[in-house]
């Protein structure tokens, strides 16, 4: 009697709970949604195609005008609003571009780029601390001025008693 109770809670595991756990049902929809149908088996195929090769193109690298001259043609000359013609080359990417470009390249590029990232931070910060220190430095030392200064005029005005 007991193996079958065993039996049967493990077989109720598997076929329930189990399947919960790795398959988990989302929240039923709301009463308004209409059910689209059910994509046939080409459908599928191609909506996996589709996000496979978007995935891929995804994860390329930019290599740059060399190798790729026909996507870099239109960016090579920019006019400004008041006529004069700025080069591309001048401009440099913002960080969040540069963390782009490397995130693409995968870890290989895109470990260097946050280092760089974080030793201009650090640089940035270090430098702000020195100022701080150096402006708080100069504070404190106008301010031990103006009380010896002080001192010296009030010993200055109090005449001296002689004995």
């Amino acid at each position: 009697m007991k193996a079958r109770v065993v039996c049967r809670k493990i077989y109720d595991y598997i076929r329930y709970d189990l399947k919960e756990i790795a398959f988990p049902s989302s929240l039923p929809d709301p009463p308004n949604i209409k059910k689209r149908r059910k994509l046939t088996w080409d459908e599928r195929i191609w909506v996996l195609k589709r996000a496979a090769r978007l995935y891929a193109a995804s994860w390329v690298r930019d290599i740059g005008p060399d190798l790729r001259p026909e996507h870099y043609k239109k960016d090579e000359m920019t006019e400004e609003p008041n006529g004069e013609k700025k080069t591309a080359k001048g401009k440099e990417p913002s960080t969040l571009e540069d963390l782009a470009i490397a995130a693409r390249g995968g870890m290989e590029t895109l470990r260097p780029a946050l280092q760089r990232v974080y030793m201009t931070r650090a640089s940035a910060y270090r430098d702000a601390l020195k100022s701080f220190i150096v402006g708080y430095q100069e504070g404190v030392q106008q301010v031990m001025e103006k009380k010896e200064d002080s001192k010296t005029q009030e010993d200055a005005d109090v005449p001296k008693k002689s004995t």
